[in-house]
């Protein structure tokens, strides 16, 4: 009993590691920041978002809501921009969650 015990407190320790190292991942995006209300109609909040192609497909980078976010997202409001991000993503509740370091429109 006290083993299995054990093995189920290093699982659980294991795990927790790994997602943490997930959060951590630090990463350089580049593509359409648009705004998740008024241009994607994805949510009833505005709310940057950056539209990244990887592949086949369309991923959408959710920026964290913090200064940062809130300073850059009147210049993408109310129309698309190419931008370029960099920061920390995390996946909070299946999306792609960006808490960004620096950003900028590119010109």
């Amino acid at each position: 009993m006290k083993t299995y015990r054990t093995l189920r407190l290093v699982a659980v320790a294991l795990l927790l590691v790994g997602a943490t190292r997930a959060a951590d991942e630090t990463r350089t995006i580049t593509g359409e920041a648009m705004c998740a209300k008024c241009e994607l109609k994805l949510q009833d909040e505005c709310q940057t978002v950056i539209q990244v192609k990887e592949g086949n497909q369309l991923v959408n980078y959710y920026l964290a809501t913090d200064d940062a976010a809130r300073a850059f997202h009147p210049r993408i409001c109310k129309g698309p921009a190419p931008t370029t991000a960099t920061g920390t993503v995390a996946i909070v509740d299946g999306k792609h969650v960006l808490t960004v370091t620096s950003i900028q429109v590119m010109k």
